[in-house]
């Protein structure tokens, strides 16, 4: 199990994590901005110039969901990791990629008041030997305090467990989460838990569409972007009827036909990714009355949306939007295509 600590950076994370261990049994810090740190060394100074951020790097993400699950099978018990995420689709992918390893998530969020936070960051204490330190430190701190408000207003507070420490020593908002820990007060953070591949894979993707021709995608909570309905095909089973068998557990819509195939598209693996053939059908168009009665958002999704193809552009992968483009071209010829990595063959 791993008990995430959230919260505005200078809101006293790790601080209340070290208190945090010796109240907790068998338990163990995992600290990832050491990941970030170890990054700066490892990373051209080229590639670290194109991010803000050190969790803006795929490479972060992976490597602490990668670390986690190490420290975890080394270990065992449970993690305590105090980090601050204020963008949903980097903890969608990071805690997507905890529970395809089978592990637990209660998220924790230090919340103590925005006066409060502000004494403490002008309280925080700077490393004389640190380069730009006040800059680095202070500043950081300081011009953060919006985007966290901002995920405060919207995702943060429905998704973790929050803990007014405004009146709270480290000590004490640490005794009280570790109560609420071992009192089921925090749960088990909803997302699915999709097994990471260990070899290519099989997908089958169903394209549905409104009245206007528009097409359906959905924002899985269990990964960052958005997607079509649909997902990896079983053993033994067929991948029009995984494609009809996704889209009832994830929209609650049963489709009467097995959906005609658009587009194969072979995906060549890109580590950490294995790639694997990539199969889009026409699930046809729904009625209005069908549309409303869509079960969405649930554990699996976030959002849905019906977009035009232009709009589509703005909100896939490049590869999965050619899968699309030449998905919808299939459509209208009414014959399917064969692709490679997005591009037609033959």
């Amino acid at each position: 199990m791993i008990v995430w600590i959230n919260g505005a950076f200078g809101a006293g994370k790790t601080t209340t994590a070290r208190e945090l261990i010796d109240l907790i049994p068998n338990s163990t810090l995992f600290d990832p901005e050491l990941i970030g740190a170890g990054l700066t060394q490892l990373l051209p100074a080229k590639r670290l110039a194109e991010v803000g951020d050190f969790q803006d790097l795929p490479i972060w993400r992976r490597l602490v969901v990668d670390t986690a699950a190490a420290m975890l099978a080394e270990l065992g018990g449970v993690l305590v990791v105090p980090m601050t995420l204020l963008r949903q689709d980097y903890r969608d992918e990071i805690f997507g990629g905890l529970a395809s390893r089978r592990i637990a998530v209660r998220h924790v969020l230090l919340a103590p008041a925005e006066t409060i936070l502000r004494e403490r960051i002008a309280d925080r204490e700077v490393p004389p030997d640190l380069p730009d330190g006040e800059i680095r430190v202070r500043q950081w701190s300081y011009d953060h305090i919006e985007p966290y408000h901002a995920a405060l207003a919207g995702w943060l507070t429905a998704d973790a467990h929050p803990v007014d420490t405004s009146a709270l020593t480290p000590y004490e908002a640490a005794v009280r989460i570790a109560g609420a820990v071992s009192g089921g007060t925090v749960p088990v953070c909803d997302i699915v838990q999709t097994p990471e591949p260990t070899s290519e894979t099989v997908a089958a993707g169903v394209l549905l569409f409104d009245e206007q021709d528009r097409v359906l995608l959905v924002d899985p909570t269990y990964k960052a972007g958005w997607e079509f309905p649909g997902g990896v095909v079983e053993s033994g089973e067929a991948p029009a009827r995984a494609g009809v068998r996704e889209v009832a557990e994830e929209t609650g819509i049963q489709l009467a036909d097995v959906p005609s195939l658009l587009v194969v598209d072979w995906e060549p693996p890109v580590p950490p990714a294995y790639g694997g053939l990539r199969l889009l059908y026409d699930g046809g168009r729904l009625d209005g009355d069908e549309a409303r009665r869509m079960l969405l958002p649930g554990p699996e999704l976030r959002a849905w949306r019906f977009v035009t193809e232009e709009e589509a552009a703005g909100l896939l992968p490049p590869v999965r939007y050619e899968r699309l483009r030449w998905a919808l071209r299939a459509r209208e010829r009414g014959a399917a295509l064969y692709l490679e990595a997005g591009v037609p063959k033959g």
